[in-house]
């Protein structure tokens, strides 16, 4: 991806609210969604008098989320974090050829989520559970690989969210899987493994401007590859499956049921929105898709409840029931640093050098390490930072010397906002000091250099020595600030 603009990003109101705002969001739009989706396919719309097949509605879904996509683009100005590349002789706004793949992904997840409702024999619930437990699963799996550290309480999350998950298996009239179904599955979970590994490559950093390149690059590219996937399977001569999906181009088009299949797709872009800022999050995956997972659990309860007002079906059973308990549970534990932070109103100290891969990063490390039971909340950034950079090997291994776990550091960049939010700002050096206050002038009473001796060197080009070097200098630092800081901190919080 192309570099971004180093500009603070501007709040609009449908973003405020923080992570409860987003869950809510999805809430809001799934609910509709799932309604929608499952009375199309179960044929109890007005004005349908039979089931409408997943690969029927899907080409008039997928136009529908390309329009969906377009309009939000357009709209919020997003398209304008689209990167511009030379194309035929001339600079245009496209994705680049990583977030075409990442685009491709996402489509794939896109159609199977809609065809897993809609498959004939085969339970809507327990195919909406299958979907929520596989991604719960895959959450710490992906985790593990990046070396991202996964908090207790994400533990507890995702925990909560998979008995969830289990207890509403108990109301599944039916556990058959078609071959169809299986393998739609199969295609859901590969596009979710692919999207979160390239997103974690290129984005979900905490810096606005690159999370929200990521996701209008991704937007309007898997809504693109959604509607050309159909048409060319549609006229692939696969069968019976090229059939369906070339009637829903053709003859369902010009029926009542076309316009719900359309609104499908329209809602469904719109809870990609939201969805997709929930994954963006810099936070492990193990807390952020128990996020997103339990608001679907909740708003699939509420879609039941609302079809079961309006076309008399079945209600959801007694283990729905008690699986919102544990999706409360799950909330709650989502819940739990800010709530502890609220409370305790724990001060942030921030440590600030250029590139945030070594110096800031390494100090982050060993504070974070040196106050897991403290005090103290501890972040890192970068002036001049390449959002997502990782830790060079070197650093790592200085800093396992120590016996201080990395938990996959990404790089962050610096921004005024961050800077605001800080007790105490740490710069690795002078220059950077100076840069600091260059920023936000009103810091400069809580921005001091982390040595009070000297500049901390940068580490990089130099041999594993200099890394051990500054790993030792840093843990000395540190460990002599913190002791500093405790004593006021302490009647801070009791004052």
């Amino acid at each position: 991806m192309t570099s971004t603009p180093r500009t603070h990003a501007t709040r609009t109101w449908w973003l405020l609210g923080g992570m409860l705002g987003l869950a809510f969001g999805y809430f809001f739009w799934y609910t509709p969604y799932a309604a929608l989706t499952k009375a199309l396919s179960s044929g109890l719309l007005p004005g349908t008098d039979k089931r409408v097949g997943g690969l029927v509605l899907l080409p008039a879904a997928a136009l529908g989320t390309l329009v969906g996509a377009a309009l939000f683009l357009a709209l919020t100005g997003w398209w304008r974090y689209i990167g511009s590349r030379e194309l035929f002789g001339r600079m245009r706004r496209f994705p680049s050829g990583l977030m075409l793949v990442a685009g491709f992904f996402m489509a794939l997840v896109i159609a199977t989520t809609t065809l897993n409702y809609t498959f004939a024999g085969v339970s809507i619930l327990f195919m909406l559970l299958m979907m929520r437990a596989g991604v719960l699963i895959l959450s710490p799996i992906v985790d593990t690989v990046r070396r991202r550290r996964v908090r207790v309480y994400s533990w507890a999350a995702l925990g909560f969210s998979l008995l969830a998950v289990l207890a509403a298996l108990s109301d599944v009239n039916s556990y058959t899987l078609t071959i169809a179904a299986v393998a739609s599955l199969a295609v859901y979970f590969a596009g979710y493994l692919g999207r979160f590994q390239i997103m974690s490559r290129v984005a979900k950093t905490g810096e606005e401007m690159t999370d929200r390149r990521y996701f209008a690059e991704e937007a309007i590219g898997s809504a693109v590859w959604q509607v050309v996937l159909c048409a060319l399977l549609a006229v692939a001569g696969f069968g019976w499956f090229s059939d369906a999906l070339a009637e829903g181009f053709t003859g369902f088009l010009l029926t009542p049921a076309a316009l719900p299949a359309f609104a499908i797709g329209l809602l469904y872009s719109a809870l990609y929105v939201y969805g997709t800022l929930i994954y963006l999050d810099p936070r492990e995956y193990t807390w952020c898709v128990p996020a997103n997972r339990c608001a679907s659990l909740l708003s699939g309860l509420v879609a039941s409840f609302g079809l079961t007002w309006l076309t008399g079906i079945a209600a959801p059973g007694a283990g729905q029931l008690v699986a919102t308990g544990f999706v409360l549970l799950a909330i709650g534990a989502l819940c739990y640093p800010t709530i502890r932070a609220a409370l305790r109103r724990d001060p942030l100290l921030l440590f600030v050098c250029g590139g945030n891969t070594c110096r800031s990063a390494m100090a982050e490390a060993i504070a974070r390490a040196a106050v897991a039971a403290g005090h103290w909340r501890i972040a890192s950034a970068g002036l001049d930072a390449t959002p997502g950079a990782p830790m060079p090997l070197e650093a790592t291994m200085a800093l396992s010397g120590l016996g201080v776990p990395c938990d996959g550091h990404r790089a962050r960049l610096l921004t005024p906002r961050l800077i605001a939010q800080a007790h105490t700002v740490y710069a690795m050096t002078a220059a950077h000091r100076d840069a600091i206050v260059a920023m936000v002038p009103e810091a400069a009473d809580k921005t001091i250099c982390l040595d009070p001796d000297g500049d901390l060197p940068e580490p990089h080009g130099q041999p594993q020595s200099a890394y051990d070097e500054l790993a030792g200098r840093l843990n000395r630092i540190i460990t002599q600030r913190l002791a500093d800081a405790a004593a006021p901190a302490s009647a801070a919080r009791a004052g």
